[in-house]
């Protein structure tokens, strides 16, 4: 505003029109509430968005772009006192100046033909310029007041009587909107105006008038409100046209900007330079533990010689096949807790942690074997399991802090005659549909128990021994488990003691303590290798 020279703004409609338009050489952006209410709810331009829903995309464009962004606030979102929350609210948000108008509310396009058009009073306008100058926290945020008494139809001395009593209220500038044909009108009311504060002008029905011109009649800020987003749908319907008529993608090759324009201007190079700078090579570490100290007599003679996770499957073991599926998805940080013919397992690139009271302790004290593994995000498994990489691949993509694997096929299998052994299972908040089509549901459920004791007529599904915690989960997991260690008085839940407690015994502790406990849903795509027939099944059924 202090710069000489005319300040040439144009409408946005959202982010990517705003870094056009800085792109494009412009000195500011006004965030149209013409363009927001058309581009975000396809809906016309009346007061039917709320100040959040504006503010939101207003932001989105500042955000975007280094140049000021001037918001279109309507009648300002209601009174006086509303304004002052408007005001608060966009410059938090580092809008450089908003612009309100003395139509009533809910207010109606200038250029709508046909519809009511009322004023508020002068006075009341002027009770709301004062209040948003008055929440204003820097002196550097604008206030606009616009009058539509031309639009109204009621004069151009309403309109300087209007103009002069916002300026007097403290308005930084004066928007004198009009929908006459020719720049006649606006021209007759600069010459009159006082000068007091600098005039803004909108031509949107007078185009031919060049900004020059216009600066040269007293106006300090010229607005071209609505012609990128006009001329965007002509030419979305353009090309939607020759599409419809071709059939072939090729057909509009010659009205589109090339992809790398597209990377530029969302900032993907950026991205790039910043993973190169900043992320080290690979995807996040992940480190992944392996509970594989245990012993099942069942199983017996299968692992007289060996430990569980070591049986021969078609070539490969089951530790290895784990291994593998880790590797590929680039997961090289791996600890195993061994217990049971520990010196046996011996896998090269691997950490290993002992636990000598496997026969005297549960799952969970072999876990927190490896508590100094514990830290970041990590990865929990048992040793005799065996899964398609895609599970492992979602599991890794979960949002949640703490996440669990669960198959759902147990609602559908859990009648069949079935050799596993006390299988993990869990109730979710939302049960999944009793159908032999599974389909996976939007989201993650929530864990609301888990454990072995269970009625499996009520389970909605089995704990398949495989779980994400990030670097928050991975915290709670721990203090859990310290607190029940020094606090807790037996049994652990399902267990006699924490000593003998297994993983769901902590999962469950962490839910009662108002965790959030997230579950991945599969259908089938896992082994568990627990009793004889397991292990002749997963022969049967893996290739090599």
């Amino acid at each position: 505003m202090a710069r000489p020279g005319i300040i040439r703004t144009v409408g946005a409609h959202d982010a990517m029109s705003g870094k056009l338009i800085e792109q494009s050489g412009f000195d500011a952006i006004w965030a149209s509430g013409f363009g927001i209410s058309a581009s975000l709810k396809c809906i016309p331009d009346g007061s039917f968005l709320t100040m959040t829903e504006q503010l939101d995309v207003t932001k989105n464009i500042a955000e975007a772009v280094d140049i000021p962004v001037i918001a279109d606030c309507d009648t300002g979102f209601g009174n006086a006192l509303n304004v002052k929350r408007t005001v608060q609210d966009y410059e938090k948000a580092g809008i450089a100046g908003i612009c309100i108008e003395d139509n009533v509310f809910p207010k109606r396009c200038s250029f709508y033909a046909g519809v009511r058009r009322e004023l508020i009073s002068p006075e009341e306008h002027a009770g709301k310029i004062r209040a948003a100058k008055s929440a204003q926290l820097s002196p550097d945020f604008v206030v606009i007041a616009r009058t539509e008494a031309l639009i109204a139809g009621w004069g151009q001395e309403e309109a300087l009587r209007r103009a002069e009593a916002y300026a007097e209220a403290g308005a930084d500038a004066v928007l004198i909107h009009s929908k006459s044909p020719t720049f006649d009108e606006l021209r007759r009311v600069a010459r009159q105006w006082s000068g007091r504060v600098p005039l803004v002008v909108v031509p949107t029905i007078f185009q031919s008038v060049a900004a020059e011109e216009l600066e040269q009649h007293g106006f300090k800020i010229v607005i071209f409100a609505n012609q990128v987003i006009r001329t965007a749908i002509k030419a979305m319907r353009d090309t939607l046209e020759v599409l419809r008529r071709e059939n072939r993608a090729e057909a509009v090759s010659d009205r589109m900007v090339a992809l790398k324009e597209v990377y530029d201007l969302v900032g993907v190079t950026k991205m790039e330079e910043d993973e190169r700078r900043f992320l080290p090579v690979g995807t996040e570490r992940i480190t992944a533990i392996i509970a594989a100290a245990g012993f099942e007599k069942q199983l017996l003679p299968l692992i007289q010689d060996k430990p569980k996770c070591l049986l021969d499957i078609k070539g490969k073991t089951i530790l290895e096949r784990q291994v593998a599926a880790l590797n590929e998805l680039n997961i090289k940080d791996i600890a195993v807790i061994r217990g049971y013919q520990k010196e046996k397992i011996a896998l090269p690139n691997l950490r290993y942690y002992d636990n000598d009271r496997y026969e005297d302790t549960g799952e969970l004290v072999s876990i927190f074997c490896a508590e100094n593994e514990l830290k970041g995000r990590c990865l929990l498994l048992y040793s005799d399991i065996i899964f398609e990489i895609g599970i492992l691949e979602k599991l890794l993509k979960s949002p949640a802090d703490l996440t669990i694997v669960v198959d759902h096929a147990w609602v559908d299998h859990h009648q069949l005659p079935r050799p596993h052994v006390n299988p993990d299972l869990v109730l979710l908040d939302k049960p999944p549909a009793s159908s032999y089509r599974f389909v996976p549901p939007d989201g993650l459920n929530r864990l609301v128990r888990i454990g072995q004791q269970l009625n499996p007529d009520e389970a909605h599904g089995e704990f398949i021994g495989l779980a994400m915690l990030s670097e928050r989960g991975t915290e709670a997991l721990k203090a859990a488990y310290t607190k029940a260690a020094t606090n807790h008085p037996a049994p652990f839940h399902e267990a006699p003691s924490l000593a003998k407690a297994s993983l769901t015994d902590l999962l469950q502790e962490l839910v009662d303590r108002g965790e959030t406990i997230s579950c991945l849903a599969i259908y089938k795509g896992w082994m568990e290798v627990d009793t004889f027939e397991d292990y002749q099944q997963a022969w049967a059924e893996l290739k090599k």
